[in-house]
């Protein structure tokens, strides 16, 4: 009888067999108390509902147009500089739907080009509705284009994962369910962000990693693995944004601010997003080492929890180089318009790596990366001790 079976990214498996009454009660002692602390946070933790007390109301109601001509214009009326455009749009909706709409918008290095056809969108601030002044250009319209991009996105999962892939899509949109409906509410009703933080994401991956691997001793370990490294990640980051005297005081989070008109943990939301942030993945880094785990003792079913140990973790120093190079890029990827700035301020390396806005990345992007690099022995030893005891099946 065939016993490979092959293993990358996608975690294409075949089924686990059913685990032993031992490993049962073995990972249920583990799991249970883990699944209730999450149940208790979620309850604790819940948003009491309605909008934040002292949000500030919108300023400008959003109108959807399309730019119908473009033309040279004085930046003042009767200057003759002719430094500024034109744009004639034609609004869709809003106070004046069907009507056409003159602004002058700046020529400037940092402002956006505009095009005959451009999808905008405008700010309108409640004034006279004939009033050009009443309204602002403030964005482009992209839905459209990010519907057929998601779109696509769904069809190469669904071509490449079938079933399987259906299952992760909708993991994807309960994952998306958790943020908007519980972890956000939760932070602007004025709980712990760390916490809502690291109970939603317990939360998503019991959700994600039930729904698209089943349930089995195998997807069980994973998410083991994935708690602990979670908890090492969210222990580090704290300790360090500490010793680091991390504010977490961005540009993003004084308008949050701002607008609440209240104060806000600052450090906990820098924190929050270290752990949301790695646990995607950590997803991908722990269900790996499982299954591997996995084939390799059915490919070799004399292999103890030592031998398994040593095989998977040849596989997982591998993928561990991989993982964090992934998640460094996608960190400096992120940061690369800051990074571009400190390259032209001409200070000094050791300068620019301790200033706030650069600090915080680099404790967020090592702190990530040890709790992942530290996700392979732990999730593997796990996988190892569990794989080895359970009952021997065949495929």
């Amino acid at each position: 009888m065939d016993h490979g079976h092959g293993h990358g990214h996608g975690h294409g498996h075949s089924p686990a067999p059913p685990a032993g009454r031992r490993v049962r009660i073995f990972i249920a002692a583990l799991l249970v108390p883990c699944a209730l602390a999450t149940l208790v946070g979620i309850v604790l933790l819940w948003p009491s509902g309605g909008p934040p007390p002292t949000a500030q109301p919108v300023a400008q109601q959003p109108v959807h147009a399309e730019v119908t001509a473009t033309s040279k214009a004085d930046c003042s009326p009767g200057s003759g500089d002719g430094q500024c455009l034109g744009l004639v749009l034609k609004m869709a909706d809003g106070p004046l739907p069907g009507r056409d709409l003159v602004q002058v918008v700046p020529v400037e290095p940092g402002s956006p080009t505009f095009a005959v056809g451009d999808p905008v969108v405008l700010g309108f601030s409640g004034g006279d509705p004939n009033d050009p002044g009443s309204y602002q250009v403030v964005d482009f319209q992209r839905g459209t284009p990010l519907l057929w991009l998601a779109a696509i996105f769904a069809g190469a999962v669904l071509l490449l994962g079938r079933w399987r892939g259906l299952a992760a899509l909708v993991a994807l949109a309960l994952s998306f369910v958790v943020l908007l409906m519980f972890v956000l509410p939760a932070i602007l009703d004025g709980h712990n962000p760390l916490a809502v933080a690291v109970v939603g994401s317990c939360l998503i991956m019991f959700v994600v990693l039930y729904l698209t691997h089943g349930p089995s001793a195998r997807t069980s370990t994973a998410v083991l693995g994935t708690l602990l490294s979670l908890a090492l990640i969210g222990g580090l980051g704290a300790a360090f944004s500490v010793a680091a005297r991390l504010t977490g005081l961005d540009d993003q989070t004084s308008n949050l601010i701002a607008t609440l008109g209240t104060g806000v943990d600052a450090r906990g939301l820098l924190l929050a997003g270290v752990v949301i942030g790695a646990l995607g993945v950590l997803d991908d880094v722990t269900v790996t080492q499982t299954s591997a785990v996995w084939e390799l003792r059915r490919a070799n079913p004399e292999l103890g929890a030592p031998g398994l140990f040593a095989a998977a973790m040849r596989i997982g120093r591998d993928h561990v180089s991989s993982a964090v190079n992934t998640l460094v890029l996608a960190y400096a990827g992120a940061s690369l318009p800051l990074l571009l700035l400190f390259t032209l301020s001409g200070r000094a390396l050791s300068e620019v790596v301790t200033t706030q806005d650069v600090a915080t990345e680099v404790v967020r992007t090592l702190v990530g990366s040890i709790g992942l690099v530290a996700s392979v022995p732990i999730t593997t030893a796990l996988a190892a001790v569990v794989a080895s005891r359970e009952a021997d099946v065949e495929p």
